[in-house]
């Protein structure tokens, strides 16, 4: 008698054979109902899946992502090899009399990274919008906004080893097993690894090891060339009758699972090895949360470069609010207050009066750690976060190209200004000189820096033909200014330029 997961060839056939796709998806039924999909409405789809003649495609869309059952003669007819039987021997449905209910999320997934354009299928549970109730403690999340922003950081240079710590449906390792050789992957939820399997396998994705187990005990005494983590980090009441989700719940007090992995995480990195994650942090008081963030690192019994971006903010009654719904309960309920006030309860014992939420690029040095960046970018950038993980990787090996250059050698450099970069002048009607230079950044983090006329002048004359110092020089000349002053001046400004990607060596 054959194993369950002997039959996801089957399931595979029959999912390349109905056209699941996500370009397939969004001709079923428009892209207004998908974008309204994203926003946790259904009803669009379902309309524009009631105008279409039955299919294979539309079936399994209305049984798989939809949530809604289906006919069982329909599943059948949509299912011709793996069979109904076989779909509910890999727990994908749950059959009652001559109707099929699915027992999980299947949709597919397509991105593109570095190594090219690319689409799966995701394995995941059944969310809030189908249950109809409340998530229960054990929902294994499927891809959602923190995957979809922890994919498109990833450094993608290639790897001997990686770790995907806290993997749920597996996302993050099959996104790291495109550049590793080697991946494990671990979660405290057994259903999340059992998942995580049948995804790989769905996939055909290999050289991924699953292990059982928090933080990093099930890799202890290890080390990996390259760490990543969408962590449990949510900040949780440790309050009886409060709902751990293993998905975003660690267990631990307040921001005390970020704290834990970034003081140690360097222990389980080779020399020169990355981790990146995303995490909040508390502001306590009149503290600084990036402080708290700067403490956990220094903290670190491994040297670690750190570059940490806080993304948001939110004042804790509106952070308190966004993760009681995110559970399943719905604003104006006794349940939804009960929790609102055990959230501030437990706020007010560590007087946390807001949260801050980014991203965590953590390098282990063998000698004294050279970067340390911790920044705010809030609000809307204007950036494309699936491309961040290359501009990450250009931006850590720039900062190491100009970190070991004397500001002699420095000088030396030919750069030449990136194309995405534009330059904006503002002035006074009537005036003559700009009050304002700005170089705005298309790429990357999106970024706008405030020039004067030296430094806009030499980004302009960054054409890989002129040295630095030869540029200083000659606009010394041109400004009548002293040499070694605009010098002093312009050096530290262009290596800043460099790591952010305004300017290329």
């Amino acid at each position: 008698m054959s194993e369950p997961a002997d039959r996801i060839p089957d399931l595979r056939a029959d999912l390349i054979a109905a056209g699941l796709t996500v370009d397939a998806l969004t001709e079923l039924w428009g892209a207004e109902a998908a974008d309204a999909l994203h926003r946790g409405q259904r009803v669009p789809a379902e309309r524009a899946l009631a105008r279409r003649e039955p299919s294979a495609l539309a079936t399994l869309a209305r049984l798989f992502v939809l949530g809604r059952p289906v006919a069982r003669v329909d599943a059948e007819a949509a299912l011709p090899s793996l069979g109904v039987e076989g779909a509910a021997s890999l727990g994908l449905v749950a059959l009652d009399g001559d109707t099929v209910r699915a027992a999980v999320d299947l949709r597919p997934y397509g991105f593109v990274d570095a190594a090219g354009p690319a689409e799966w299928w995701i394995v995941s549970d059944l969310g809030e919008l189908a249950l109809g109730h409340a998530l229960p403690e054990d929902h294994v999340l499927g891809v959602g906004g923190a995957s979809l922003t922890l994919s498109g950081l990833m450094l993608q240079q290639p790897v001997e080893s990686a770790l995907d710590l806290g993997t749920g449906c597996g996302i993050q390792a099959m996104h790291a097993a495109r550049h590793a050789r080697r991946v494990v992957a671990t979660d405290i939820s057994e259903r999340a690894l059992r998942l995580a399997a049948l995804n790989l396998a769905l996939n055909e994705i290999d050289g991924v090891e699953l292990r059982l187990g928090s933080m990093f005990e099930p890799v202890a005494g290890e080390r990996f060339d390259h760490i990543v983590s969408n962590p449990p980090f949510v900040i949780t009441p440790r309050t009886e009758g409060v709902p751990a989700y293993e998905y975003r719940d660690g267990g631990m007090v307040g921001d005390g699972l970020v704290a834990s992995f970034v003081s140690g995480c360097g222990d389980h990195l080779t020399p020169g090895g990355v981790a990146q994650l995303l995490g909040n942090w508390e502001y306590r008081g009149t503290g600084d949360g990036l402080l708290r963030v700067r403490d956990w690192v220094d903290a670190s019994t491994a040297p670690l470069d750190a570059w940490v971006i806080e993304r948001d903010v939110e004042d804790a009654v509106r952070y308190a609010e966004t993760w009681i719904r995110d559970g399943g309960t719905r604003p104006g309920t006794p349940e939804f207050e009960r929790l609102l006030d055990a959230w501030l309860a437990d706020f007010e014992t560590r007087d946390v009066r807001s949260v801050g939420f980014g991203y965590l690029l953590l390098r282990r040095t063998e000698d004294v750690p050279t970067l340390r960046r911790f920044e705010r970018l809030h609000g809307s950038l204007g950036a494309n976060e699936a491309g961040l993980g290359v501009h990450l990787g250009e931006a850590l090996a720039a900062h190491d190209l100009q970190a070991a250059l004397t500001d002699d050698e420095l000088g030396r450099l030919r750069p030449v200004v990136s194309g995405d970069v534009t330059e904006e002048r503002h002035l006074w009607p009537g005036a003559d000189a700009p009050t304002a230079i700005l170089l705005r950044q298309g790429g990357g983090f999106g970024r706008v820096v405030s020039a004067d006329t030296g430094l806009a002048a030499l980004v302009g004359a960054s054409d890989g033909e002129l040295s630095v110092a030869a540029i200083v020089a000659a606009l010394a000349h041109l400004l009548e200014v002293d040499e070694d002053a605009l010098r002093a001046d312009l050096l530290p400004a262009v290596r800043a330029l460099l790591v952010d990607g305004f300017l290329r060596a």
